[in-house]
């Protein structure tokens, strides 16, 4: 199976080499590796890797923690073939070539784009600020969801002001973004599964997906209204 293994490593040189080797010894094969962020003396790195199913995982994640400074901030199950930002221009291109499909070709793909597991199109109130509750804040209204989401779908609290990461205690890893256009925002997720701790989004992920959603929101225009305007 295809897993992506987030580790936060000192910034120096052989340490990235040292992962790899541990990696390696305990029998993962590497297919990609994406750094997220080199900052005050430490990196955060992603590895996608050829993991036999067979395999304890138990057995890579006491390898790594052998290593000294290195940090395992997560290990998930991807799908599908590790992806980089040049596949961003690719999918606004299908966006743009047929609009009216556009955003759920947008929400279909960004899950494979960020290893994630699933992703929706949701509406929030446009009354979310006046609510009662948690910070006024109301659980938002399906547009449309990708394959893999739950079903039925309970999608978190969210406001449509901006792009952030965030995280259910306990639960699933989220990223959403604005489309800037009434209350319609990308929600993206990942779930623990099979005692695999998936990664919190990193902010730039988060960044990845807030320029889709921008674009997507450009080329697609009058035409989100039209999505919006039966939900609200």
């Amino acid at each position: 199976m295809l897993l992506r293994v987030r580790v936060t490593l000192p910034d120096r040189p052989g340490a990235l080499g040292q992962v790899a080797r541990t990696l390696g010894v305990a029998g993962a094969d590497i297919v990609q590796v994406v750094v997220l962020e080199r900052l005050g003396g430490r990196a955060v790195d992603d590895f996608t890797v050829v993991w036999p199913g067979a395999s304890r995982v138990e057995r890579l994640l006491a390898g790594l923690a052998a290593i000294p400074g290195v940090q395992v901030d997560g290990v998930w199950q991807a799908i599908g073939a590790p992806v980089n930002g040049g596949h961003d221009a690719e999918l606004l291109a299908q966006v743009a070539a047929n609009p009216a499909d556009g955003l759920a070709t947008l929400v279909d793909a960004v899950p494979g784009l960020l290893a994630a597991d699933w992703a929706a199109a949701a509406m929030v109130s446009p009354d979310w600020a006046s609510r009662s509750g948690s910070g006024g804040v109301s659980e938002p209204q399906v547009v449309y969801a990708s394959w893999r989401a739950p079903s039925p779908l309970h999608l978190p609290e969210v406001t449509p002001l901006r792009a952030r990461p965030f995280a259910e205690p306990g639960g699933a890893r989220y990223a959403v973004a604005p489309f800037g256009r009434g209350g319609l925002v990308l929600v993206v997720a990942r779930t623990d599964e099979d005692d695999l701790p998936a990664a919190a989004f990193h902010i730039t992920e988060v960044d990845r997906v807030a320029q889709l959603v921008r674009a997507a929101a450009v080329i697609l225009g009058d035409r989100l209204d039209a999505v919006i305007s039966p939900v609200v």
